[in-house]
């Protein structure tokens, strides 16, 4: 996709479904997905809404058709891993994911109050952690570790959901003793976890990329553990280009990305971490993030992106006409 037509696209961003739209059923409006609830199953769009620190600060365009579609397409690779909250197609009896983008309906779970991350290297806010001497969710690491080193092995470092600030790292042995999940369900969660990670490092290697990092969220349907919300997309996990990792370590520089890092590390340079007034986004960076999701989507998935959504309004009228 050209720059210029993601350009005229600035203005057409999809914001997300407004409150008192949804004929008087609950919605639940988060930092990039609006979740609204039709009793044993959930309507859930990806907004075009952006954030970093737990603030939203803009919209990308065709970025939340681009999450969407790349979930969807890591759920239909995991899927023998683990069952997934979608509802395809074929039991819907309608051709939902040929008509939006953006959007699925998904069973209604039992969440699990913990964000499951999972870390191949050592980046981002565990080397932060690191250099300030502080244990990674509870890990203590070894000395003389080197930024995006890669570790002997996978980590789960858990953290809390927070409803306002900042979640909050915890420790596997702190989700059970807080009586968070359940002893024997959080052994299931950890054999999940490192099983799609490892999924993901493979297929992720297929197409010269990294997965270095990533988040995943379960839920309980009918006592049955499944994974939600999204998986392996930009928003949710880390890549690199694999091609260049290696030298680029030795030497001690920063890795090419294919993430949301480049959109975090912008506003670190600019001094903004979650706290007091984010800098301007500009239609410059706007774009030049747009690209980079494009960019995901298509080395990710090995697909040509072409957007399947309408514009702003046309998109959310069809959803709104699905409730």
């Amino acid at each position: 996709m050209r720059e210029a037509e993601i350009r005229s696209a600035l203005g057409h961003a999809f914001p997300g479904i407004k409150e008192g739209q949804t004929k008087g059923k609950p919605l639940y409006v988060g930092k990039v997905r609006d979740v609204v609830d039709l009793g044993d199953r959930l309507l859930i769009a990806a907004s075009d809404r952006i954030s970093a620190f737990d603030r939203v600060l803009s919209t990308i365009p065709f970025k939340g058709e681009v999450l969407n579609r790349i979930a969807r397409f890591w759920f239909e690779a995991t899927a023998d891993i683990i069952p997934n909250h979608i509802i395809s197609d074929a039991e819907l009896g309608l051709p939902l994911s040929a008509k939006t983008g953006r959007a699925v309906l998904a069973r209604k779970a039992q969440m699990l109050p913990v964000e499951v991350v999972v870390r191949g290297y050592l980046t981002g806010s565990a080397w932060r952690d690191y250099q300030a001497g502080r244990d990674v969710s509870g890990i203590k690491l070894p000395s003389g570790m080197k930024m995006n080193q890669r570790f002997p092995h996978a980590l789960i470092t858990p953290s809390t959901k927070e409803s306002e600030g900042h979640d909050i790292p915890i420790s596997c042995a702190e989700v059970v003793s807080r009586g968070l999940v359940e002893a024997n369900l959080w052994k299931d969660v950890e054999k999940a976890t490192l099983a799609l990670f490892a999924r993901g490092q493979e297929i992720a290697a297929k197409n010269g990329l990294i997965l270095v990092d990533t988040k995943y969220e379960f839920g309980l349907v009918d006592g049955k553990l499944i994974i939600c919300d999204e998986i392996h997309t930009p928003d949710s996990s880390r890549y690199w280009y694999a091609d260049s990792y290696q030298n680029l370590f030795d030497s001690g520089e920063k890795q090419r990305e294919l993430d949301k890092e480049y959109f975090r590390r912008w506003l670190m340079e600019r001094g903004f971490m979650g706290d007091g007034p984010a800098p301007e986004i500009t239609e410059d960076i706007r774009v030049e993030v747009a690209e980079r999701y494009i960019t995901a989507f298509e080395t990710v998935t090995g697909q040509k992106f072409s957007p399947i959504g309408l514009d702003a309004e046309a998109e959310r009228a069809f959803l709104l006409n699905l409730l």
